[in-house]
Formats: structure tokens, sequence, C-alpha cells
């Protein structure tokens, strides 16, 4: 990890210390969580981001403190909370279901818990009316849950957790069960919502486009460890390893050889520079490659297999005269269709530092 991944003591929400969880016993035994460390900084909106079963909800719940580590700690604020109960943290969550009332209103639901903390009526009825406001429910305030779309019942149950001022609120896949276009404009709310309160954000999901549209950072899992932490842009462009490299977005990957500081790939062209020596696996973005004229000077000759277009681009199936196949995304021109019919000889030029040289 680099300096920006490791918050100041003073500036951490949430520091997770060696944490291991385990579920079953003998050969049973599953390792949910395997020794996974990572601080996440007050104010900072922080993604969990893996397949089903990597671990990332049951590192939630052990922040939240409905799963205890069976070693590690989890801190909060600097306090160590690894076995205290959750009604003792200040820590909200906001579950995929939403779990509203339906016999109460939305202004019920949002107030539940400052009634359960025992606050004054004057005091609940201002909150609710500035968590209404927050999440733009004003007018809905009288409304039972049933009568609400599945977008604006997410945005009573982050109103209800942001009403007691948690120092940090988890979300458990909360945008999974909506349609696509809720979802896109669900992300805008949420970092909106999440800026403007100035909470903690710890935000768990396996859709990669979510994690990189709203994540200050991101932390990729995988069978219970953490692979890597960092921005978006980092993560993205910066893969410590194929697993990582593959997950977040689209991937081309080739076999190649780093000979004197020159990554070759096996059809025999130099695309890159690397350290090392001997056989390794290089990864390239389907938009970092650039289709030219067949025997265009430094131009890697591919023959196109297929296109798809897909609106805003069209992914281009090419073979390189190794065999090898990989995909090049190419910009929509209003003109019309991409003319490449199978079987078209073109030129590939990849971007200035475009190939990344992976670990296994």
């Amino acid at each position: 990890m680099t300096a920006m991944d490791q918050p100041s003591p003073a500036d951490q929400a949430i520091a997770a210390d060696h944490v291991i969880k385990r579920f079953g016993d003998g050969d049973s035994v599953v390792r949910a969580l395997d020794d996974v460390s990572v601080t996440i900084a007050k104010g900072e909106f922080f993604t969990l981001l893996g397949p089903s079963g990597c671990g990332k909800t049951t590192l939630l719940r052990c922040i939240a403190g409905f799963e205890t580590p069976t070693s590690g700690r989890i801190l909060l604020s600097g306090r160590d909370i690894t076995r205290e109960p959750p009604n003792r943290r200040r820590v909200n969550t906001v579950f995929q279901s939403y779990a509203l009332f339906p016999h109460l209103t939305v202004a019920q639901n949002v107030a539940f818990g400052l009634e359960m903390l025992g606050k004054p009526r004057a005091e609940v009825s201002r909150t609710v009316d500035r968590m209404l406001s927050l999440v733009r429910l004003d007018a809905f305030a009288a409304r039972r849950p049933d009568a609400l779309s599945g977008g604006q019942q997410q945005r009573v149950a982050l109103a209800r957790a942001l009403a007691t001022q948690p120092e940090v609120l988890l979300l458990d896949e909360p945008l999974s069960a909506l349609d696509l276009k809720l979802r896109k404009e669900m992300q805008s709310e949420l970092k909106r919502l999440q800026h403007e309160t100035g909470i903690t954000f710890v935000f768990v999901t396996h859709d990669q486009e979510e994690a990189l549209t709203m994540s200050d950072r991101i932390g990729v899992m995988s069978a219970g460890k953490l692979l890597q932490v960092g921005p978006p842009r980092e993560i993205y462009n910066r893969p410590v390893n194929r697993f990582v490299a593959d997950f977040i977005g689209e991937t081309n990957f080739l076999p190649a050889l780093v000979e004197d500081g020159q990554v070759r790939l096996t059809s025999g062209e130099v695309v890159g520079q690397g350290q090392g020596q001997g056989r390794v696996t290089v990864a390239i973005r389907p938009e970092q490659l650039h289709l030219a004229l067949p025997g265009d000077g430094g131009a890697i000759p591919a023959t196109v297999e297929g296109s798809t277009y897909l609106g805003t681009d069209s992914h281009v199936q090419l073979r390189l005269v190794d065999g090898s196949r990989l995909v090049a995304r190419v910009p929509s021109q209003p003109s019309g269709d991409l003319a490449l019919p199978a079987g078209t000889q073109v030129g590939l030029r990849v971007a200035p530092g475009a190939v990344q040289v992976l670990a296994d």
C-alpha cells in the first residue's frame, strides 16, 4: 500500500487490523476473511468490490457488529469495537432489502431510530424534516412504503440511517434490485448525500462500474483476501495482478516476453517497457488499442474476426499472427456502423503506457 492508502490515525474512521473470520469446524471450515487489514478515512466513500463469496459482506458485518472476527481487531475512530454489540457502535447499515416498516409512514420510518434514542419530539421533527429534504422526499412524508417506487424506498432507508448521525454508514449492495436507469441515478444521489453529510460511507458491491463511478478508493477482494486498495484510476490503470485486471472492466490478456527492458508479444512486436526477464502475461484495455492501416509503420498486423455495435462504440474482435485473440474498442461515428467485415486486415497501435505486465 502507498501512503495514500493509509490515513493517519487521527483521520481514520474504520481500521480492520489483521481480521480473520472462519465459519465451521474441521474439514468444513471456511476462511471468509483471510488476514484482512485496511484503514478507511473519515469522510471517505470507500467501496469493497469483489465477486459473490469473496468476503466483502462478511467484513461489512464485522464492522457493523453482526459478526465477530475469529481474530484481529475492528477500530472505530481509534477505539476497539471488535466485541461491542451493534447498538453501542455509531455505525448504521442500509441493506439491499431496505427493511422499512410497512405499517409506518415515511416520516415515521425516518423518526424510528431517533425515538429509540429518546430524542425530544421537537428535535425528532426537525431532523425528520431535514433528512427528507436531503433525500428530496419532502412531499412523501405521509405515504407508506408500499406507495413508493424502489428508488424512493431506498432514499427513505438512507434518510433513516443518516438521521441518527452515525460516524460510518455501511451500504450492503443497496442498488442491486434497481433497474439500470434508476441505478445510475441513485449512484449520483449516493455520492451527493455522502458529500453533503460528510459521513464515511463503506459501500459493498460486485458491480465494477458502480465502484469506479462513486468511490474515493476501492478495495478489491477475492477468496477472503484484500488484493489491492487505491483510487479508481489506479485500480483500473495499474492492477496488481491478473484477477484485479480481469475483474475491473474489460481486458485483453496476451502472452509476452520481457528481454532487456522491452516487452515483446509472442507475435514479435515490441509493445512497451518492463522489468525482469522471461515469459509474462500483459494486459491491454480495449480502449487503448487503435486501428490503423495494414502495413502502417510500427503497427501490429491483425485480422478482424467480427465486430459488435454497442451504441457509443463498437467492439472489434481481432486475431494476431500467433493466434492470440483480443478486442479493440472503437468509438462510433455519426456516419454509421464500422465497415470492418470478418477477414479484413488491419494494423493495431497500442497507446503509450497502456501495457501492464502482470503478476500471476
